[in-house]
């Protein structure tokens, strides 16, 4: 059987792969740097994410931003309520 071909096409634009190739470089270069602090990048993904919102400031195809990031730091926060209480009832026995 013949694969099927997506009739989407790409989901990321030339000038928007351009754009994180470039980033990554200037990354490994030592050029990089975050937006407001404009301190030296060193992670992998944010030179992706800096990458990708230069593309789209500058109008290239870039799907929008995922709000996933939200969930996981409710998680966290949950987490860290828990552990605290545990350590206060330790705190009453003694």
């Amino acid at each position: 059987m013949a694969a099927k071909k997506s009739s989407r096409g790409r989901k990321y634009g030339k000038a928007a792969s351009k754009r994180v190739e470039s980033a990554m470089k200037r990354k490994k270069k030592g050029t990089l740097k975050s937006g407001r602090s404009g301190k030296k990048v060193t992670s992998r993904k944010q030179a992706i994410a800096i990458g990708l919102s230069e593309a789209r400031k500058k109008g290239a195809k870039v799907p929008r931003k995922s709000s996933g990031g939200k969930k996981s730091s409710s998680r966290r926060k949950s987490g860290g309520r828990k552990s605290s209480r545990k350590s206060g009832g330790k705190k009453r026995s003694r």
